[in-house]
């Protein structure tokens, strides 16, 4: 089986990979993000091409249709609402999947030939304030680090900023800069303790929104010891003294941090030459999110400490292509190829090389106001293109009522249920990753390939063909006439030529002879080349800016929720969801408590917590760790509509976005929480998809089939009923065991001598043996013994999954550790856990520390 060459789609990583259509997934070691190394998603890639659930034929009104047909629909739609309501009256809402090519092509339409502002992207939702902080300090969104920096800085700050989690690849490349120079400082500045944390040498567990007191601080105490660089500032900076006078103003205690903490950070952060403050989504998503960012801006280029090896900050992104969307214009208030959507002089060559009949003259809506629109009925037709914002989005409650009212949604995806397809009048069949073709632009500027290694499945089609099909109707024929995505990219960089009389970062010109084909990742502006080497920046005096910001003042609420990302999930799971072994870490919506809190409300490991806020409630279950900072809940965002009755976490978000980036802060909101106390707890694995409609239910794949967590307020009457009905096995010979003193109900269902449903109930929640009940599925083990829910002594219980990549369970690791395996090394050379993305090693820690404890109380 030949292997493809491609770029792994999930984060702003951008690992390459080698793909074969028989689900082969292996790193390529020639790829200088990842230099083959993968994470536990990209290692499952494999496991996620399959056509179950997908979207295969374009659909209106939920009826297949032909291409033809649905695209006539959509482009007299879109055609009829310009003509009676005015460009604005459409919009778009793209994400960071889409390739640059697709991305490209939807933002000519919109801006150039529909002639509005109106296309943003879920890019909003994770980078929009790193955008706004780099053009108010640089006058360009400019990401001056490279991931090479992290190897040689001897001081790295991870700033909100999960990466064993969220960028696990750049965690191990940390990691092993460590090991081999044991120097090396890590400090990791958040709210809560992460898997990250276990790789820094201080946690600075700072308040929600205290970063800006954090870093103000740090500021003032630059200028107080005399460790600013004068020279530098005085010939390539402007407002270092109100800066300074603004940040002196700010309060410490703002930050949550003790003196004492503060002043060994400070002392740490003025003595070392090579630092890296490495950023993401706990920095961007705030409501003060594009001051937090030049907060962290305003410290590096007082110091000089940008544009050269092992120094600057650093923006890294959450999906494979928010920073080739950022280049192409796929925000609202940007204009193609990082020109100003503000200067008439950018907007006149744009139009002309086009060759556009209009041009967008103002701002569109950004994300949040997008959808605010919608609900006002402003938006008459609207496209969705590769995501899922009924989910996403903060309110997502509002935001599926606000798509539902707009008369004519289409969005075009892979697969075809979804929260956000489920309210569209059209579906259009896109081609998915595996299967389609361009670029897509990583954390550090690297424009990389992805290559189809499959057919098209069904009459599913390219983003960029769909655009442009569409466009073709709506009568720009000529100027969407691609053929292929190296055409667009051709003319994208054709533009940055054509408009290269305009000062700015982006430089495509590396790219003019290059064979698209056989594209290699290349950064830009030029490989090896250093933004800022020189001290020029982009505002017209050739100067940077520091912004003087302020801290805001702590908010004082019982409880506030943060919300993130799994280790081994990604987004709403319509791709990574279909991979069992990536369910089997954490297999349902959580919300991680602190032990003090959970006692205050009475709550006990395993129990479901309602969460409410004003916008919505979620049921959660509890798990009560002290990584949770007392008062702060943490809930990850994956779970929807389709996969969880009531584990939706956005639906109690606040629509509350930065004033000057659009972003919705996301983490930190004030809710309230209480246990939920159902009538019933119950756990089921069966072979066929369930249909669960309880109160509380969370669906996952697993090797045998699928899993349900679920919980009902009303005890059934008839139990082998309920079950047939919440697992779909409609036959089978049904074997029924209740303990009326206890109330726990026991029930399998064998179909053709093997076991094709286990079920278990109980008033409180269930204890049996998951991994095991989960392998019983399929087999011919008798259901007395199945019923038992533990493993039979022919089938070793695994416990639950630790190791993703290798599927390692806890059971095993406590056995290899009781053998002898008493380091990482030893556990990695028995049971191979921890020696792939490494994202399981602060676990592999805890079990070995766990383990000793005994030994150590002897």
């Amino acid at each position: 089986m030949s292997l493809t060459r491609t770029t792994c789609p999930y984060c702003g990583v951008g690992c390459g990979v080698l793909a074969g259509a028989d689900g082969t997934i292996k790193g390529d070691p020639d790829h200088p993000a990842n230099f083959g190394r993968l994470c536990s998603k990209g290692a499952a890639l494999g496991e996620t091409i399959d056509l179950d659930g997908r979207l295969l034929h374009p659909k209106i009104g939920g009826q297949a249709t032909d291409w033809d047909t649905a695209l006539d629909l959509v482009a007299r739609k879109f055609s009829e609402a310009i003509a009676e309501y005015g460009p604005d009256s459409v919009a778009f809402y793209a994400s960071g999947q889409l390739l640059t090519e697709d991305y490209y092509v939807a933002n000519k339409l919109m801006k150039g030939f529909i002639g509005s502002a109106n296309i943003d992207t879920n890019s909003r939702l994770c980078m929009a304030s790193s955008v706004a902080g780099h053009k108010r300090a640089f006058g360009t969104d400019t990401v001056p680090g490279t991931f090479e920096d992290l190897e040689k800085a001897d001081l790295i700050v991870l700033v909100g900023s999960n990466l064993a989690w969220c960028h696990p690849v750049l965690y191990q490349r940390i990691a092993a800069a460590k090991e081999a120079r044991p120097n090396m400082r890590v400090v990791n500045v958040d709210p809560r303790r992460t898997a990250t944390t276990d790789l820094a040498d201080t946690h600075l567990q700072v308040a929600p929104d205290g970063d800006i007191a954090l870093f103000n601080g740090l500021l003032a105490h630059l200028a107080d010891v005399g460790a600013l660089d004068q020279d530098f500032v005085a010939n390539h900076v402007n407002g270092l003294e109100e800066t300074v006078q603004a940040a002196k103003a700010s309060l410490a205690t703002a930050s949550g941090l003790t003196s004492l903490e503060l002043a060994e950070f400070y002392a740490l952060w003025a003595g070392t030459q090579k630092v890296v403050t490495v950023y993401s989504q706990g920095v961007n998503q705030s409501r003060c999110g594009t001051d937090k960012v030049n907060a962290i801006l305003n410290c590096h280029l007082a110091t000089g400490r940008i544009g050269t090896p092992g120094c600057g900050p650093f923006s890294v992104t959450g999906q494979p292509n928010a920073m080739g969307g950022r280049e192409v214009g796929g925000l609202a208030n940007m204009l193609a190829n990082h020109l100003e959507l503000g200067d008439p002089a950018h907007r006149d060559a744009v139009q002309g090389f086009w060759q556009s009949p209009t041009i967008c003259t103002q701002p569109g809506l950004k994300a949040v106001d997008l959808f605010d629109a919608c609900a006002k009925g402003r938006i008459k037709a609207l496209w969705v293109m590769s995501t899922n914002p009924a989910v996403s989005l903060p309110d997502a409650d509002g935001v599926a009522a606000a798509i539902s009212k707009v008369p004519f949604v289409v969005t075009s995806d892979i697969m075809e249920k979804t929260d956000t397809n489920n309210l569209a009048h059209v579906l259009l069949p896109a081609t998915g990753w595996g299967e389609k073709d361009g670029t897509v632009t990583n954390s550090e500027r690297r424009i990389s390939r992805q290559r189809a290694f499959l057919p098209a499945p069904g009459a599913a089609r390219p983003d960029w063909k769909i655009v442009s099909d569409v466009a073709t109707r709506m009568g720009f024929a000529a100027a969407f006439a691609y053929q292929k995505p190296a055409e667009i990219f051709a003319e994208y960089v054709a533009l940055d030529a054509a408009t290269s009389q305009f000062p700015r970062d982006l430089d495509l010109s590396i790219f003019a002879d290059k064979d698209y084909v056989e594209l290699i990742p290349t950064q830009w502006p030029a490989n090896n080349r250093r933004f800022f080497a020189d001290g020029q920046f982009f505002h017209p005096d050739g100067k940077a800016r520091m912004i003087p910001v302020a801290a805001p003042a702590l908010t004082q609420t019982r409880f506030s929720l943060n919300t993130g990302r799994n280790r081994d999930q990604w987004h709403t799971m319509t791709r990574s969801g279909k991979s069992a072994r990536l369910g089997a870490h954490l297999a349902e919506p959580y919300v991680e408590i602190h032990p003090d809190d959970a006692a205050a409300i009475g709550a006990k490991p395993g129990d479901l917590i309602a969460v409410e806020s004003l916008y919505g409630l979620t049921i959660l279950r509890a798990l009560i760790t002290p990584r949770a900072a007392p008062g702060q809940f943490f809930a990850p965002m994956h779970w929807t509509r389709q996969r969880s009755s009531s584990g939706l976490v956005n639906c109690v978000t606040a629509p509350v976005t930065d004033p000057v980036s659009g972003q919705p802060a996301l983490k930190s909101g004030p809710v309230t929480a209480q246990v939920h106390r159902p009538k019933w707890f119950g756990f089921l694995a069966c072979a066929a998809a369930p249909a669960p409609q309880t109160t509380y239910a969370a669906v996952a794949r697993t090797q045998t089939g699928w899993q349900v967590e679920m919980a009902g307020d009303r005890r059934p009457s008839d139990w082998e009923a309920e079950v047939r009905a919440l697992s779909g096995v409609a036959e089978g010979t049904a074997s029924l065991h209740t303990d009326l003193a206890t109330g726990t109900v026991r029930l399998a269902f064998t179909e053709g001598g093997l076991i094709s449903a286990l079920f278990f109930a109980s008033p409180s929640p269930v204890v049996v043996s998951r991994s095991a009940v989960i392998g019983m599925i399929g087999t011919d083990i008798a259901a007395s013994a199945a019923l038992a829910g533990r493993p039979p002594a022919d089938m070793p219980d695994a416990g639950a999954t630790v190791c993703a990549c290798f599927n390692v369970g806890r059971n095993t690791l406590l056995g290899a550790i009781s053998q002898g395996a008493g380091s990482l090394a030893a556990l990695g050379a028995v049971t191979y856990a921890g020696t792939n993305c490494g994202s399981c090693k602060p676990e592999l820690r805890s079990l070995l520390a766990e383990a000793k404890l005994p030994m150590a109380a002897e």
